[in-house]
């Protein structure tokens, strides 16, 4: 499955963002997947992820005012960013794997990999 994330962009604190991630080759119907965030000079976070069953997941950082969701129909699933904040500032990335993840937030679980897109937050 090829993975292309959109829907970054420059806001302001407090706005909200669509971030999309369009999978193709494959249905995203059987995989979990997640999204990952990377500020310079930091590790790669986890943000949220949804199972192939639904189950969503959530970093504590990110409860409340983001919101994973899965359109089969249209082969993509969608992160909803409302109340931005500065520290939200990152590249973030769609992952995907086959199946359950038995461990939704850890990276090295999830092998297909979108390209990134950058979301900045200004105060």
């Amino acid at each position: 499955v090829q993975l292309q994330a959109s829907g970054g962009g420059l806001v302001q604190a407090g706005d909200s963002l669509r971030l999309s991630c369009a999978a193709s080759g494959r249905s995203l119907g059987r995989y979990s997947v997640a999204w990952f965030r990377q500020a310079p000079g930091k590790v790669r976070d986890f943000v949220a992820a949804i199972s192939w069953r639904g189950a969503t997941n959530y970093a504590e950082s990110v409860k409340g005012r983001f919101t994973i969701s899965r359109d089969i129909a249209q082969n993509r699933v969608e992160l909803q960013l409302n109340r931005l904040k500065v520290e939200d500032t990152a590249i973030y990335y769609c992952a995907a794997d086959p199946g359950e993840a038995g461990r939704p937030g850890w990276a090295p679980g999830y092998n297909y990999w979108g390209q990134g897109t950058q979301v900045t937050v200004s105060s």
